[in-house]
């Protein structure tokens, strides 16, 4: 376990999955959900080389057909601790025999943690290795303890968009996958006040860059975590049913395969590329208040 700190926050990160495990305030509070297999045991897992679900848990490149899991391998990996400082780590990540049998493509994944001040900056580096073009996704997954909702508490809670525009969402619950209808995202002066019933369709995904920045409020008003992205989408997500105290927003590069998609990998909605060479250089900002 790595462990970065200063004078507002202290902030543990994992090798396993390069994943987040704590983010506290100086007095100790702990705003990052600590995950419980009766809700969710994760807490915030790294999304590569897919974000979201495949149709059929299936793509194909170039005609050959694969198989991923939903948010692909590297949440399960154990990454290498390349660099290390009182406020930052770098974790590596290359292809190897196992990746290539699912995943045709030689590449290089760095993801780098940074804290100044009361800030967490995550950025996410892939190099394509290889010497054809490479097709990816990559996103986030970090989960919220809600200000004010404790075990056993009807889950509620409110997110400010930096968007007052009316918002539309679309629907990831068709075998794991999106269709083209968009429905309303009601909103007031830019909050959007939700509960267990808003993630009766599994996450409100908010996709072509309708907003860059989302507030976690307490039930004051007052803000608590801050998250600031420059990536297309965000889904926004608790397990339905369980009335679970916690929060998921989530900044992704990527997003599911449309329903019943029989198309070529590096023609999915939201894909990046790459090439031979070629880096991508994504982030998102955990600001706590």
């Amino acid at each position: 376990m790595e462990i970065l700190k200063n004078d507002k926050l202290t902030v543990e990160v994992s090798s396993h999955g390069a994943e987040l495990q704590s983010i506290k305030n100086a007095e100790g509070h702990e705003y990052l959900w600590q995950g419980d297999e009766k809700y969710w045991p994760r807490r915030s897992p790294l999304l590569f080389p897919i974000v979201c679900g495949l149709w059929k848990d299936e793509y194909r490149v170039d005609g050959k057909t694969y198989s991923l899991p939903r948010h692909g391998f590297a949440r399960d990996m154990d990454f290498e601790v390349l660099d290390k400082t009182e406020t930052s780590v770098t974790y590596g990540l290359d292809a190897n025999e196992e990746t290539l049998k699912v995943y045709p493509y030689e590449f290089h994944l760095n993801v780098r943690y940074v804290l100044k001040e009361d800030t967490v900056n995550v950025f996410w580096i892939v190099k394509n290795m290889g010497k054809e073009e490479m097709h990816f996704q990559v996103g986030g997954h970090p989960a919220f303890n809600l200000p004010d909702v404790a075990e056993g508490d009807k889950m509620h809670g409110t997110i400010l968009f930096d968007n007052d525009a009316p918002l539309t969402r679309i629907i990831g619950n068709t075998g794991g996958c999106i269709k083209p209808e968009r429905f309303e995202v009601k909103t007031e002066r830019s909050a959007w006040k939700f509960d267990e019933e808003s993630f009766a369709d599994d996450a409100v995904i908010l996709d072509k860059s309708q907003v860059g920045m989302t507030i976690l409020l307490d039930d004051k008003g007052d803000p608590k975590v801050g998250l600031s992205f420059d990536a297309p989408c965000v889904g926004i997500w608790s397990p339905y049913g369980k009335n679970a105290p916690f929060v998921c927003i989530e900044p992704w590069f990527g997003i599911h395969d449309w329903a019943e998609y029989d198309g070529e990998f590096k023609d999915k909605y939201l894909m990046n590329h790459l090439q031979p060479g070629a880096v991508f250089l994504g982030n998102y900002e955990i600001k706590i208040f």
